[in-house]
């Protein structure tokens, strides 16, 4: 079985210890060789980062937020021995850990080490897809004629070289597409290699809760929940159609990644025309009060993903579903492009107010086009609203806690409708 020595990075045949150093930590699997699409996640990133640049707290617990009437943006593996998450408030988590330290964070700082291990990953392949300042995909299709070394290896070089010359360490997630690789990248933290082949995909996801599927949050596991579906099995046994009629575009994601079927290319961001979010209700509704929570919810993922990209959009676009699947669809440009949940969730809402009466909808969605480079963003400013420089100050100040997709650190009011 082919093998891979993560301490040496010598390939070899299936063994206990590593022919050449002796070392344990070794990675087999029948499809080593062959799985292009890996997914890197940086371990506690901003922890390491505050460990690496003073070793006193190497051995300590590490939290990296604010005050005590903060709340907790990441921590490292040793305070979450002790219970302490991320988005906890952090006098919950002194309460958890009182012997932390905590650190306040250093956003500059983690963008410039970003950057350096985006430069690293340049150098293996073109095809990166930043999700985030500590995670992205990587194709790796036809890189082993170029670097005469199969993904596998590529993988294993690019974490000990992060480790070596910036400090940070990184989990890696293998296999055939983008769903799995995700997948597998949290399977085996901190300093994890992970591989889920085409082969065990089925008998692998035959073991999986419905939340093991990137994008279904606590509603979508409720909605789920309400119509009996908490396992990948229970998924498997609803047809596609009736899926589809419940939960609309959701429903036909499901019914393919609970099969392991996942055609999403890694965009690199030359490919990227637009982003946006959207969703779908489990109920018809016309509520406000829900529409505008949901409108900011997709604002803020929309904006993460800018940012991640380092790009800005020079239009706001807004779609909503009727109940009988008409769609409307409104736009705005605007005189400079921006990146800032706060600027994209207000001239959302401005088109959504505009579009007048349109009764129940069963989807809503926000995004952003016309895409130009992340540092002309927001430069003009807003005469018309003269606090708008304030919130998106503020929005600056707090977007490490909201990094990762799925993570509610902070979250404004609306949020909660």
């Amino acid at each position: 079985m082919p093998s891979l020595c993560r301490a040496c990075l010598t390939l070899f045949e299936c063994g206990a210890r590593c022919p050449a150093c002796r070392s344990p930590r070794i990675l087999s699997h029948p499809e080593l060789y062959d799985l292009p699409i890996a997914h890197m996640d940086c371990d506690a990133f901003y922890a390491s980062v505050e460990k690496r640049d003073n070793p006193d707290l190497r051995d300590r617990p590490v939290i990296v937020g604010g005050s005590t009437r903060g709340v907790v943006a990441t921590c490292c593996y040793i305070a979450r021995i002790s219970g302490v998450r991320s988005a906890m408030p952090m006098f919950q988590a002194l309460c958890l850990c009182p012997e932390a330290v905590v650190v306040p964070p250093r956003f500059d700082v983690y963008v410039e080490v970003s950057r350096a291990i985006r430069d690293m990953m340049a150098a293996l392949t073109p095809r990166i897809e930043p999700l985030s300042l500590d995670e992205a995909f990587m194709d790796l299709s036809g890189t082993a004629r170029l670097h005469g070394a199969p993904p596998a290896l590529l993988m294993a070089r690019l974490v000990q070289r992060m480790e070596t010359e910036l400090g940070v360490s990184g989990s890696i997630g293998l296999s055939h597409n983008k769903f799995l690789a995700k997948i597998a990248s949290d399977l085996d933290k901190p300093r994890g290699f992970s591989v889920i082949g085409q082969a065990e995909t089925p008998a692998f996801l035959a073991q999986q809760k419905v939340k093991v599927i990137w994008g279904v949050g606590t509603a979508t596991q409720a909605a789920l929940e309400s119509a009996g579906i908490r396992t990948i099995p229970d998924l498997l046994r609803w047809d596609r159609r009736d899926l589809s009629a419940r939960f609309g575009s959701m429903g036909e994601r499901l019914w393919r990644l609970a099969r392991g079927e996942d055609t999403r290319p890694v965009a690199p961001d030359r490919a990227v025309k637009s982003i946006s979010k959207e969703t779908t209700f489990s109920e018809n509704t016309a509520d406000p009060a829900i529409l505008d929570g949901h409108l900011w919810r997709l604002a803020v993922q929309v904006a993460d993903r800018a940012k991640a990209r380092d790009m800005a959009g020079r239009t706001v676009t807004i779609k909503l579903k009727r109940a009988d699947f008409s769609a409307i669809t409104r736009r705005h440009a605007l005189g400079d492009p921006t990146q800032s949940a706060d600027r994209i969730y207000t001239e959302g809402r401005r088109l959504l107010d505009a579009a007048g009466p349109i009764g129940a909808v069963r989807l809503i969605g926000i995004g952003i086009a016309d895409l130009g480079p992340g540092d002309q963003a927001d430069r003009a400013g807003d005469l018309l609203d003269p606090d708008a420089a304030r919130r998106r100050r503020a929005e600056a100040a707090t977007d490490a806690i909201r990094a990762r997709f799925g993570a509610d650190a902070i979250i404004k009011g609306r949020a909660l409708r």
